[in-house]
This record gives structure tokens, sequence and C-alpha cells, in this order.
């Protein structure tokens, strides 16, 4: 799965954006677009693709501060794999539609991905990982998309996976900068989601190049005209 997900990220390509809709117009039943734009507000990270999912109040939520991360958490936070997420929403009947925002989201950078919901169907939730970084992510959940003509702006933290140990060394982290291996199953971290702390220079990350400070990401949300 890791190898998967960072041949991506060393240029082989398969970055490509998926895109695996559940949402039916059946009878009654009105689909709506909505933008999704994120912002990295960063200087140093990078995001690596975002899923980002409509669906009803319902559907379990992918992470909760304090609590031991799922294994699909972890694979995303580790290692920019969003698979098994993916693969746990498109099972969920209550789902409509699970997209991802495609490449790499540099520093300074946005990018605007359409995500269909309908009735009942009205919640968002997005995720992806901060790179480089051994767990960090940033994500939404179960957010109430706006009505037309209205627009919902929001920030959000980053987070860290707690099942990794932040020893910031390359070789545990994937991506441009590093090229390091993204999943470490069995090493264990601090066992609990929490709002990461950032990037304290103990390993090969400079604070001055890729510390940050909360929030990390701003995401607009809009009707599509």
């Amino acid at each position: 799965m890791q190898k998967l997900i960072f041949s991506m990220l060393v240029g082989a390509g398969l970055f490509g954006a998926f895109c695996t809709s559940q949402a039916d117009a059946g009878p009654g039943h009105t689909n709506r677009t909505y933008q999704v734009t994120i912002t990295n507000m960063t200087a140093g990270e990078t995001f690596t693709p975002l899923m980002v999912a409509s669906h009803s109040d319902a559907p379990d939520a992918l992470f909760s501060v304090g609590d031991a991360p799922s294994d699909a958490l972890a694979a995303m936070a580790e290692s920019g794999d969003t698979t098994a997420l993916q693969a746990m929403l498109e099972s969920d009947y209550r789902v409509s539609d699970v997209v991802s925002s495609g490449g790499l989201l540099e520093p300074g950078q946005s990018a605007t991905v359409e995500v269909t919901a309908r009735p009942g169907r009205d919640r968002i939730t997005l995720a992806g990982m901060l790179i480089p970084t051994n767990d960090a992510f940033t994500a939404i959940q179960n957010v109430k998309l706006p009505r037309a003509h209205k627009s919902l702006s929001l920030y959000t933290p980053a987070y860290d996976a707690g099942s990794e140990p932040n020893d910031e060394l390359c070789i545990s982290i994937p991506g441009p900068v590093c090229g390091g291996t993204g999943g470490s199953p069995g090493v264990g971290g601090e066992g609990f989601v929490y709002i990461h702390s950032g990037i304290h220079g103990i390993g090969d990350l400079a604070p001055s190049a890729y510390d940050w400070n909360n929030p990390v990401a701003k995401i607009v949300i809009q009707r599509a005209k």
C-alpha cells in the first residue's frame, strides 16, 4: 500500500485524482455539487492528496482526539495513503461521494475539488497528510454543507495520529524531501490522536524550514453554480 502512494510522490504519476461516486439521482433526489477549496497555509509543509467525502451525519468519525488511531487513519497519516479510508467510506451506504484533490499541495497553494451531495447526505469530511512529518495530518469531520448562495470557511489544525514516534528522521518519513518509508506498522507511537506540536529539530528536519503554527489549512466550501 505504501509503495503505491509513494511511487506517486517520487514522480511515477500515480497521484492522479480518483473519483468514486455513490450518489444516484433516483426519483425524489436532487444531486448537488459543492466546490471545496483547500489552501495550504504553512511555509514549509506539503499536503498529500486530500480525500473529500459527502455523507449523512451518521457514519463513524475517522478519528477522535484522545482515542487510539485506526489502522486506516495511521496509513493515511504516516504515508498519505487514503486507500483504506476511501474503502471504508465507499462501503457505507450513507456516503454519497468520495473524491481526491489529486496532487501534492505545496505551501501557499490552493486546490479545488467538486463533491456531489444530496438531501439527507449533506455533510462533508476531509483528510490528508502533511509532509515531511512522521504522522501529521489535517482534517474536518461531519461538517454541514452550506446552503445555496452561501459559503463556509474553516481553519484546520495539524493533528498527530499517535501511531508513529516523532523521531523526525528521514528514514521514516516519506515524500520528496526525505524519501523514506511511509508506514511503520508495529513501531508504535503515543497511542492516541492529539493536536500536533510541530517540528522540533531532533532529527533531520530543521524547524526553521518545516515547523508551523496552527491552523495549517483554510477550507472554503460553497455550492457550485
